[in-house]
């Protein structure tokens, strides 16, 4: 092989490590931004950037307007009261339910039928086919209720009433007698979980009125809102329609949001490296080309390429993002500019 071949096989070499270098600063910082850009969308769709928390939640560092991840047990300050039977239960949300024994219509094809049983509302037997002989009282004499904590907690956040009403899962509050009215524990007495008025439980009449509660427990929960201050609350904005979520127990942030993708990680690392590679090849290409070596050329040559691919990427998603790479794009494309015209400029002289 004549030298003459030799020099130009090394320029080829030269000539596509150069490429090679470009394209991988260029392809490192679109796989970046593509990653960041598809995060956020997905992100958005749950009410915007998360945080993922877990159980060492702190107030004071909380990412304020970031949907957060939290897990902790729901606490509350003072226990809920149901006044009429001087009921208190450490709960954020305590249900009264109110049934009474009466008539029901049951209809299957052309058949109707008459029974009695538990009903929590009042029936009104002129409504029936045959209301003969199966007439229920006028009304309840006890009204069921809900009654909510004024304060609830999870590791320091206030929950807002809207997640209050999500908290899931309920279970049973026995009645206390000891606490009970003396009106009331006249007219009541204990069976199962239930006070019934019934003189005897197991084979009621109409006319009989029972009550029970259910409480959400205080228990360990995970909850997924956005982080005002001291307060969680949902989203508004969030366009799943929802904007928050809460699971009992922990659970993970990919098993509560499973079409949310990891965002990339080492951001500022990734984009620095983009512009260095690119600088380089632009190194490269401008030796083998121009026979010239002169690294700040490179770098604005670099610093281009790369903010000019990311700043379209952005376009349409944010327009802050878009245009502090095309002004990063633009004092690149000005570095270069300079250089090579002061070059020029002393090469006359």
């Amino acid at each position: 092989m004549t030298p003459l071949d030799k020099a130009s096989l090394r320029s080829m070499i030269l000539h596509a490590a150069g490429v090679l270098l470009m394209v991988a600063g260029i392809g490192l910082a679109a796989m970046t931004d593509y990653g960041l850009i598809n995060y956020r969308l997905i992100a958005n769709r749950h009410g915007g950037e998360t945080t993922d928390l877990g159980s060492n939640a702190n107030v004071q560092a909380g990412p304020h307007g970031h949907m957060a991840r939290i897990v902790g047990t729901i606490s509350v300050p003072t226990p809920v009261v149901d006044p009429e039977f001087n009921l208190h239960v450490e709960t954020p949300v305590l249900i009264r339910h109110v049934e009474m024994f009466e008539w029901r219509e049951i209809r299957v094809g052309g058949d109707t039928n008459y029974d009695l049983d538990w009903v929590d509302h009042p029936l009104n037997a002129r409504t029936f086919e045959r209301p003969a002989g199966h007439a229920n009282p006028p009304g309840f004499p006890l009204d069921k209720k809900q009654f909510d904590a004024d304060i609830v907690r999870i590791d320091g956040f206030r929950l807002s009433p809207e997640l209050v009403k999500g908290l899931p899962g309920s279970s049973v509050v026995p009645p206390d007698m000891k606490a009970l009215p003396a009106n009331l524990s006249a007219s009541f007495g204990l069976y199962k979980n239930y006070l019934t008025t019934s003189a005897q439980p197991a084979n009621p009449k109409l006319g009989d009125v029972r009550v029970s509660w259910e409480q959400i427990p205080l228990r360990k929960m995970t909850v997924f809102a956005r982080v005002n201050g001291d307060r969680l609350i949902p989203a508004s904005d969030a366009s799943d329609g929802k904007g928050f979520d809460i699971e009992v127990g922990e659970v993970p942030m990919l098993d509560m949001l499973p079409d949310l993708p990891s965002p990339p990680e080492f951001v500022l690392f990734r984009r620095i490296t983009a512009v260095v590679l690119a600088a380089l090849g632009a190194m490269i290409l401008l030796i083998v080309r121009r026979r010239r070596r002169d690294p700040l050329v490179a770098l604005g040559l670099g610093a281009m390429a790369v903010g000019v691919i990311s700043a379209v990427l952005w376009l349409g998603h944010d327009t802050w993002t878009m245009a502090a790479w095309m002004l990063f794009a633009v004092l690149g494309m000005a570095l270069a500019v300079s250089r090579i015209r002061g070059a020029a400029r002393a090469a006359l002289h």
